[in-house]
């Protein structure tokens, strides 16, 4: 090592535990995630017992904020067989979206992103192709109930919009 290195390597240790580092400015806010609008999604934290519009239980969801509350994460268990799947909602900054990464233990993902609009969460995902070659969206639609229930209602269009059909209308009972 010639002499310059070896002079300075000492200054940018000190310079990087003394909390001169860009890990030490990025923890100086130290709950940048605490707004108003990371807080929009709050009403589907916790442990929920999942049903149909008949009363069916689907299944189990726990869902619990982490990464110091910029990230809300969801942990599903079906009632009906080995299905888990977890999904990582975060509000991003930049664009001003809610996105969700919905991955499961079938191989299955999908990707949506929306806003907190008339008190309802609604994300969509891109336009996607079926197994019979159609081109889909989806649109799933979050709504906390004043008996402290959420209703989530999945639709899927196959014409840009102009039509919506419903592939699952079902409640959140807090357990």
């Amino acid at each position: 090592m010639n002499a310059t290195l070896r002079n300075l390597l000492p200054l940018s240790i000190a310079l990087f535990l003394g909390g001169f580092s860009p890990l030490a400015a990025q923890s100086q806010n130290s709950c940048p995630c605490c707004t108003e609008v990371y807080r929009q999604f709050d009403f589907w934290l916790g442990d929920w017992q999942a049903v149909d519009t008949a009363g069916n239980v689907l299944g189990h969801n726990h869902i619990v904020r982490m990464q110091d509350s910029c990230v809300i994460q969801e942990n599903w268990s079906s009632a009906r067989g080995p299905y888990t799947g977890t999904s990582y909602n975060f509000y991003h900054s930049g664009e001003k979206v809610w996105k969700q990464l919905w991955l499961d233990n079938q191989g299955g993902y999908l990707e949506l992103e929306g806003k907190f609009e008339d008190g309802n969460m609604v994300l969509w995902s891109q336009s996607l192709t079926d197994q019979q070659g159609r081109s889909y969206r989806n649109r799933i639609t979050w709504t906390p109930l004043d008996d402290g229930r959420v209703r989530q209602h999945w639709q899927v269009t196959y014409d840009d919009g102009d039509t919506w059909q419903t592939a699952f209308d079902g409640y959140y009972e807090r357990e």
